[in-house]
């Protein structure tokens, strides 16, 4: 756990390894030594032992249009919220970055909190209005199902705000209140669950107002941030010597490690995909030197293409001409060197928890350099959702009431 309470050098935080280093390498084990652990303070989830496709903990309706894995990660962080919500006398949560809703929903109708969501896409703000009078609906028949289990107070849907939080600029909407409050005034929770990108760093910088009290904020897509801007943010990691974090590094961050590990154990045929990919980069290269770091849309069954096909395939994705001539030799060559390139992209990715390490602890120390309390909490399981380490922060100190914040709810 990272936090202020005894956090006095951080080039030494004194977190457990995750993992046993022996039998690896000296580099490896220097890379785990230096990573936050990602290991929750709870057992792998059992949620979904009697079905993969259903948490055990979530009632039906709330699953419903919901992933295994989000389904994990809304239960998960919505509990955190609550506990913290309920410690920090908080009257009101805002959902930043909110997508379909499912967080929102979670909280507002599952738990029973006051909760705006604000999301930028109005297609995705519809649909999660359509998913909220859908799940009203399921719980009114549930009760009347169900008449002996009494519902606490009455039900309020998230309200939802269609609106882009620019990661400089304030945004006013964000801090509104829903209801009037007494002179006291609202006392506001900020939370984002994976808010991509420049969004993370938006909350850490709303979270100065007078108005915030609690934040709790999942990163992702750390490839997507402003440099410089949104990294570094602290004094201290702008201090470090070589602290610039190059596209490549941050993107390499973003990558499942545990889900990899357990394909390069498998060594089925779908690590082909890390040869075909560089065989397409080279083309795209050579087709067109300015088109750097295009994106390219998944491509399904791999395993199942010549590598021709994937490169035809993968042109197309990207905008250019498919019937592109090819050099057959070449890219043969290139299919050749797989297992190289499996190896390759294995040691890159062993940096992958030290350069998250990094990026989340400049978040964590820039909090704390402005005199806030902070933690960091892995609260998901790793197998389940990589990017599982949530920044708590409030302005004032919690103490062991932290630690409770990441134990599962019976």
């Amino acid at each position: 756990m990272a936090g202020s309470a005894g956090w006095t050098e951080p080039a030494t935080a004194g977190h457990a390894a995750a993992g046993d280093a022996r039998g690896r390498g000296s580099g490896q084990s220097t890379a785990y030594a230096l990573a936050f652990t990602r290991t929750p303070g709870f057992q792998t989830p059992s949620e979904f032992l009697e079905n993969p496709s259903q948490s055990s903990r979530l009632t039906a309706p709330f699953r419903k249009h919901v992933r295994p894995k989000k389904q994990h990660e809304i239960r998960r962080l919505g509990e955190l919220v609550k506990k913290l919500s309920d410690l920090t006398g908080c009257t009101q949560v805002v959902d930043i970055g909110s997508g379909q809703g499912h967080l929102s929903r979670f909280m507002s109708l599952g738990l029973g909190l006051m909760v705006k969501s604000i999301e930028g896409d109005q297609r995705l703000v519809e649909r999660a209005q359509r998913l909220d009078q859908e799940l009203l609906q399921a719980l009114e028949k549930e009760e009347k199902r169900h008449p002996q289990v009494v519902h606490a107070g009455p039900r309020h849907s998230p309200h939802h705000v269609v609106r882009w939080v620019e990661p400089t600029a304030l945004c006013e909407e964000l801090l509104l209140p829903l209801e009037t409050l007494p002179q006291s005034g609202a006392r506001l929770l900020l939370t984002g669950l994976h808010a991509c990108g420049d969004l993370s760093v938006a909350l850490l910088r709303h979270f100065s107002r007078p108005e915030v009290v609690a934040l709790a904020s999942v990163g992702c897509c750390y490839m997507k941030l402003s440099d410089p801007g949104s990294y570094p943010l602290s004094q201290w990691v702008a201090g470090l010597p070589g602290c610039e974090l190059p596209y490549r590094l941050r993107e390499g961050a973003c990558h499942a490690l545990e889900e990899y590990a357990e394909r390069l154990q498998k060594a089925g045929p779908a690590l082909r995909t890390h040869c075909y990919r560089a065989a397409l980069e080279t083309v795209i290269r050579g087709a067109r030197p300015e088109l750097r770091r295009p994106g390219v849309q998944g491509i399904p069954r791999v395993h199942e293409l010549k590598i021709e096909e994937y490169v035809q395939r993968g042109l197309q994705r990207v905008g250019l001409d498919p019937q592109l001539p090819l050099n057959l030799a070449a890219l043969r060559a290139h299919q050749a060197q797989e297992n190289r390139v499996v190896a390759f992209f294995s040691l890159a990715l062993l940096l992958a928890p030290l350069v998250e390490t990094l990026i989340l602890l400049d978040r964590l120390l820039y909090l704390q350099e402005q005199g806030f309390h902070a933690e960091l909490l892995p609260i998901f399981s790793p197998e389940l959702s990589p990017r599982n380490l949530v920044l708590v922060a409030t302005k004032r100190p919690l103490g062991e009431a932290f630690s409770l914040l990441e134990t599962e709810d019976n």
